[in-house]
């Protein structure tokens, strides 16, 4: 049975006997995957108002929102291990979005539409690394006030492959040839970050925001980036601003 909007749906994590929660708001439209921010449920992007702030986009069916909870608290936010480590868990939560969520999310649509993907602060960086590895399925990451760097998030240890290939900072700097080539054409990222509160210190946003644009300027990627001003504090009423005033062209 399909579920009621805003209805929680508990998904199976893939080779365990966990599951994460999924929460639908809108009837028809253009999917709209969302991370929340760090350790977040996906209770919050309503919650926090997201979902009012465009409330007249869903109400005429141009959007439906699929919202995520996070695995954060044992891959990113668990800083008692090393940045490898935390990088290989995060392998686990993608298993989950690509063998779990995104056919649940075919399967409530009827069929595969291009997603968008959107976060604030650490779902931020999920939203864009995650279109970014996904760009066959993605067209569209939109990142509010992230960082994009893992080594910056309490990072220690010595970093390999894993960190690596979870760290669009570094791995998008490294593409070149026919996967350059590819993502140049699939793939499309906005960055949205102010220039208030919180966002230099301690999160770190509004300086990684910056030099992760120049390194997709660098590599030719299309991409935007919104820089607000002084009184945009990395908080919700800010965001809530920024999504009304994208999404509504691209839905």
């Amino acid at each position: 049975m399909t579920p009621v909007s805003g209805e929680r749906v508990q998904l199976q994590v893939p080779g365990t006997g966990e599951s994460l929660g999924v929460i639908r708001h809108g009837h028809f439209g253009r999917p709209v995957l969302v991370f929340p921010s760090e350790a977040g449920r996906a209770e919050d992007f309503a919650n926090n108002g997201m979902v009012a702030a465009v409330q007249d986009l869903v109400d005429a069916g141009r959007v439906s929102f699929f919202c995520v909870d996070s695995l954060d608290g044992w891959t990113w936010s668990a800083n008692e291990q090393p940045t490898e480590e935390r990088a290989r868990r995060h392998q686990l939560y993608n298993r989950w979005l690509e063998e779990a969520v995104l056919p649940y999310i075919e399967h409530e649509l009827g069929g595969r539409l291009p997603i968008i993907t959107t976060g604030v602060s650490m779902g931020a960086y999920h939203a864009v690394h995650f279109a970014l590895t996904h760009a066959h399925l993605v067209s569209l990451g939109i990142g509010m006030s992230g960082n994009y760097d893992v080594t910056t998030w309490h990072g220690w240890g010595e970093q390999g492959e894993a960190t690596y290939f979870a760290n669009p900072m570094h791995y998008v700097a490294g593409m070149d040839g026919d996967h350059l080539h590819w993502i140049q054409q699939a793939a499309s990222v906005l960055l949205v970050v102010g220039e208030g509160p919180f966002e230099w210190e301690p999160t770190r946003s509004l300086p990684s925001t910056r030099q992760f644009a120049a390194v997709l300027e660098r590599k030719g990627i299309p991409h935007e980036l919104d820089v607000w001003g002084h009184d945009s504090a990395h908080d919700w009423p800010w965001w809530q601003k920024q999504l009304a005033h994208h999404l509504p062209r691209f839905c």
